[in-house]
């Protein structure tokens, strides 16, 4: 048994900033089941959105964060974020995280998707997640205990449904009981739940299936944003090709050079994310391949070397067209937390992509998600630090919740687990892109011939590293699937194909982007009211 002030599990760019933030008196544990920087935080090519440019501000930023979440999004969290983010780029550039700067020594400014300024922050041109997160190692490496190749499979409650620790199997099969006043999920997302997908492949949805057994609130779990572009060849997807791409002058293109984006949406190449993965993806069931030309753009091998390296991995010839597909990229639900992290279960905490704080509604904005684990990380040291004392954990009484949220009907008693590649298969063909009620009720009939209920009310320590990752990936894609049955509109990242057009949510939505050139008093006027 393992004894903590803080239990981390996770370690991507929300954790690190949590720890780095942590006062050094506290006792912190980070928990990784693979490797400390083996996540979709060190992969991302994107940069951190912040309204630092001289004729950028906030208020734009903000109205675009709505735009983009097709104003599902929490306003109060998306100004609060949005009016956070210079500082918190500067912070960074303050402590010598090094970002990319122009010619006469500034911040240089990038272009993306649904943005209406430049205002995305790199470093090393499309590496800014790795450059972020060596930032962020140096200054907890020596600092608290890390632990690695290690899986947290269950939540410990107390008799007060307070959460108190956590259960974890090591690569070895050893099981080790970690206790702490707080326990924080920054598990990220879900991305590996599908065959084509942007993220690594740790990011297998655990921390949502953890909190969900637990009996914590889950929101918005239908919200599913697929990048448009991932590199594409014979039918796999081998790594992403960042939006930046598109920013810098790259046009999506057919075999045939016809640009596809031309009158679908003002933005053209750069329309938020949803639709142009619904656009790319019906040429793709035509069986038309999507190429992006990127033969405009000067110097691409230096401004995105990360981008080259993986073309020429992969013998794709990138100073023509780059084949590109959709793939699944990031989780706007989750873990249902307030701006500090605080869940529904007492001591339990989510950060970072594992928690739905509602900044990002139905879609995410460009290079938001980076900024929001560096706001919820700070935000949540804060709480830490000042919380002072916890009331005194009861060990004896410490158990595994007998309530638990009761899925629906099974049938058959056979408890199996499906093979992970049927998984990817079946949530891409029935809960992907482009979704129906007839493909969602088969999917969830599918996943719940497996006894989801059974699943969420057993002891899992017997089970193996592999298996363990089934069974969170179950869940969670029942929980998926589940809310887009629910959601019976079109609406951002989650389009239904029998219900294809959007509901009229934009009214606040078109006031406050009209205001986008004036002061932020009335944009948060604007939200107030």
């Amino acid at each position: 048994m393992k004894k903590a002030d803080v239990l981390i599990i996770g370690s991507g760019v929300a954790a690190l900033q949590l720890a780095k933030r942590i006062r050094d008196e506290k006792n912190v544990i980070i928990i990784t089941k693979s490797f400390l920087k083996n996540g979709n935080s060190n992969l991302a090519q994107g940069g951190v959105a912040a309204a630092i440019g001289k004729n950028d501000h906030f208020d734009s930023h903000y109205a675009d964060t709505l735009e983009a979440g097709r104003f599902h999004n929490d306003r109060t969290a998306v100004l609060k974020v949005t009016k956070a983010a210079p500082r918190l780029v500067n912070e960074l550039w303050a402590e010598g995280c090094r970002f990319d700067i122009d010619e006469e020594g500034r911040l240089l400014l990038g272009m993306e998707g649904a943005h209406s300024e430049h205002r995305i922050v790199h470093g090393g041109g499309d590496a800014t997640g790795q450059r972020i997160m060596e930032h962020l190692e140096s200054a907890v490496a020596d600092k608290f205990t890390i632990i690695e190749n290690t899986i947290v499979f269950d939540l410990i409650i107390d008799s007060r449904n307070r959460c108190i620790g956590a259960k974890g199997k090591s690569a070895d099969g050893s099981i080790k009981s970690f206790f702490a006043d707080h326990i924080v999920l920054a598990t990220g997302g879900c991305g590996q739940l599908y065959h084509h997908t942007s993220n690594a492949e740790t990011v297998t949805g655990d921390g949502i299936a953890l909190a969900y057994k637990a009996g914590a609130e889950i929101a918005d779990m239908e919200f599913i944003q697929f990048h448009p572009t991932l590199l594409y060849l014979n039918g796999k997807t081998h790594g992403l090709i960042s939006e930046a791409v598109r920013g810098d002058g790259g046009s999506l293109v057919t075999e045939d050079g016809i640009a596809i984006m031309e009158g679908v949406h003002p933005m053209g190449n750069l329309a938020p994310r949803h639709i142009v993965a619904q656009t790319i993806y019906d040429y793709l069931r035509e069986e038309k391949q999507i190429y992006l030309d990127v033969s405009t753009i000067e110097h691409f091998a230096e401004r995105f070397p990360t981008i080259t390296t993986l073309c020429e991995r992969n013998h794709v010839d990138w100073k023509k067209r780059i084949p590109v597909a959709p793939g699944s990229h990031f989780l706007m639900g989750g873990v249902k937390t307030d701006l500090i992290g605080r869940t529904s279960i007492k001591g339990l905490y989510a950060i970072g992509e594992v928690a739905c704080t509602g900044l990002h509604g139905a879609n995410r904005l460009a290079s938001n998600s980076l900024l929001e684990g560096l706001f919820m990380g700070g935000k949540l040291s804060e709480w830490i630090n000042e919380s002072g004392e916890q009331d005194e954990m009861d060990l004896r009484t410490a158990e595994f919740p007998e309530n638990r949220r009761p899925i629906g009907k099974v049938n058959n008693h056979d408890m199996r687990l499906p093979e992970i590649k049927d998984i990817k298969r079946t949530m891409m063909d029935n809960a992907g892109i482009v979704r129906t009620e007839e493909g969602l009720l088969k999917q969830k009939h599918w996943l719940e011939g497996f006894q989801i209920e059974e699943w969420l009310n057993m002891d899992l320590g017997h089970f193996t590293f592999e298996e363990l990752i089934r069974v969170s990936m179950l869940i969670t894609s029942w929980l998926i699937t589940d809310a887009a049955i629910k959601r019976t509109e079109s609406r951002g990242g989650h389009f239904r194909s029998d219900h294809p057009c959007e509901k009229n949510h934009d009214w606040i939505g078109r006031q406050i982007i009209q205001k986008r050139n004036e002061n932020n008093e009335q944009i948060e006027t604007a939200v107030a009211t």
